[in-house]
């Protein structure tokens, strides 16, 4: 497992902000799990800069994840 960042936000009920750590940027489309290994939903877009990325998120159900709880990406 590989870690994906730390959760910033949410934008409506199912997108999920996470703020990536730059040496460790997870690949599109990959499926994304919170630190119970419970799946969260897969990653839509990178974007921001290229030293402090962040990752959008499109949760399977509603968002229920805390702020800055780090979440993993398989």
């Amino acid at each position: 497992m590989k870690v994906v960042g730390r959760a910033m936000s949410t934008v409506g009920s199912r997108m999920l902000i996470i703020q990536c750590d730059a040496g460790q940027l997870p690949a599109l489309y990959s499926e994304v799990t919170d630190k119970r290994m419970k799946p969260v939903g897969k990653i839509l877009d990178l974007f921001g800069n290229v030293k402090a990325p962040y990752a959008a998120v499109l949760c399977r159900e509603k968002c229920a994840v805390l702020p800055n709880e780090k979440l993993f990406a398989k």
